[in-house]
């Protein structure tokens, strides 16, 4: 394989489908681009089920440590598994290792990996406020509560 993924448009799919189901075994997949949908992936079983067995076999050790609760070791690995962590302060990693491990543990035993790569979204953002001073100032002045009363909220215009 020379490439990880390449991109196709959906509709070279449908007009020369042979050629194009044929492209997985240079590439890792196909990347089907859609221009009113989500986007598709296409690539061979075979490929998939490594896939499948890598992650299997990098959670196991990751499944390891949280049973023995052991989070000291997972402190220290998580700026090599997710680099953007060390912008967070220390007591959000001890709250994102807690919510990691629960979230995977129940996503694991529904079989649905998304709540995790969901709740890495979220922590990944929350690790980009925290690398730009200007943004977590305002954030962090919009959460704080008023002195005082402000007084009543104008009603929208146009509604009566």
């Amino acid at each position: 394989m020379t490439e990880a993924y390449e991109d196709v448009p959906f509709s070279e799919l449908l007009h020369h489908p042979a050629a194009t189901t044929r492209r997985p075994d240079a590439v890792r997949a196909l990347l089907l681009r859609r221009r009113d949908a989500g986007d598709l992936a296409l690539m061979r079983v075979d490929q998939m089920e490594r896939d499948a067995s890598v992650v299997d076999f990098t959670s196991r050790p990751l499944a390891g440590l949280v049973r023995t609760e052991n989070i000291e070791a997972l402190r220290q690995a998580l700026p090599e598994a997710l680099p953007w962590s060390t912008f967070l302060p220390a007591e959000d990693v001890d709250t994102l290792l807690a919510e990691l491990v629960d979230t995977a543990r129940g996503a694991v035993a529904l079989d649905n990996l998304a709540p995790i790569a969901l709740l890495l979204t979220q922590w990944r953002h929350s690790a980009g406020i925290y690398a730009y001073p200007a943004p977590l100032a305002i954030l962090t002045r919009l959460t704080h509560e008023p002195e005082e009363d402000l007084g009543l909220s104008p009603l929208p215009q146009g509604n009566e």
